[in-house]
């Protein structure tokens, strides 16, 4: 008993400091110094206008981020959220545009078809043993393709229901809806992965599956239901893009996971599993859009933007690697 209350103690605080606070504090101040950095360099960063356009371009990539999070945490990897947060667009478009439907139908319906995405990856690689990559990669091409045949390869508006875009572009208080849907996903996150049974058995199982299956864990049952809160927040994320675009483009998906994939790592979530925590994620998240707004505004090509955002990950994951050494 006592076994246990210590075990249960220890994984406490491993996920309340998710692993290095080191590498927490590096990443918010090199956050801090890129943005006054670009604001030195370019007079046109800084302006409310411009900040509030890295907000909303965070917001996206920072719920699916805050998914990749907790998938990552178990040491797995789903390479399907950006196709995924495509397909619950599309199918948020299908039922209010095509059909009608009420606007908070198709939200629903939009984000249950994320968490059903998310329930088939995790059913795949608990009960078939499918590795992560791969029943990712199977659902990654799987959903562009429905996406597209769904949408017969044409967007979808909501020009027809105007109350749809404020989900995204409204406001209180000056600051957009979908930055402050954004912040309460991450305190939701946070708290589910600090303070609830999933939480603990979502570390346990990046720490040592073996040993959480010994002790009592049922793996499979954990693991199919954190790959489903994955798709559950690319979900979100789907309707939050959608409602900014006022429309769902079933090609826009692709490349998304990278940058939340990213974000994730270089906020201190180990790829080997067992540590991450959701600020630390936010963190990253602000740190992909702060350089490529940054970036952008110094008129630095596309392409040289993606090789410094993979040498940032690349940078990340090796800190992370010498960390884990020591």
């Amino acid at each position: 008993m006592n076994t246990k209350i210590i075990e249960k103690k220890t994984l406490r605080k491993k996920i309340l400091s998710g692993g290095s606070a080191t590498q927490k504090l590096l990443a918010f101040s090199s956050l801090i110094v890129m943005f006054l950095a670009f604001s030195i360099v370019s007079p046109n960063f800084a302006t409310f206008d411009n900040i509030v356009g890295i907000l909303l371009a965070t917001s996206v990539t920072g719920v699916l981020a805050i998914g990749a999070t907790f998938v990552i945490i178990t040491s797995g990897i789903d390479l399907s959220i950006g196709t995924v947060m495509t397909f619950s667009a599309v199918f948020a478009g299908l039922f209010i545009t095509n059909m009608g439907l009420p606007v908070f139908v198709g939200v629903l319906g939009g984000i249950v078809a994320g968490g059903l995405c998310g329930f088939l990856n995790g059913t795949a690689i608990a009960k078939a043993k499918i590795p992560p990559f791969i029943a990712t990669l199977g659902m990654m091409m799987i959903t562009k393709g429905l996406s597209l045949v769904l949408s017969n390869a044409k967007p979808i508006y909501f020009n027809d229901t105007p109350s749809f875009a404020k989900i995204s572009m409204g406001s209180f208080l000056g600051i957009p809806n979908a930055v402050l849907i954004f912040f309460a996903v991450a305190i939701i996150a946070s708290l589910i992965l600090s303070k609830t049974v999933l939480g603990r058995y979502n570390v346990a199982l990046g720490s040592n599956e073996e040993a959480a299956r010994l002790s009592g864990i049922n793996v499979d049952k954990w693991k199919i239901a954190i790959y489903t809160l994955c798709g559950i927040f690319a979900g979100i994320a789907g309707i939050m893009m959608a409602a900014r675009l006022n429309s769902a483009q079933p090609a826009l998906g692709a490349g998304y996971e990278m940058d939340a994939i990213a974000a994730a790592v270089i906020g201190g979530t180990s790829l080997s599993g067992g540590e991450g925590t959701i600020i630390g994620t936010v963190i990253g998240a602000f740190i992909i859009s702060v350089l490529t707004n940054g970036l952008r505004i110094m008129s630095v090509p596309q392409e040289w933007q993606t090789i410094v955002t993979g040498c940032i990950v690349i940078l990340a994951v090796y800190m992370d690697i010498k960390r884990r050494k020591k």
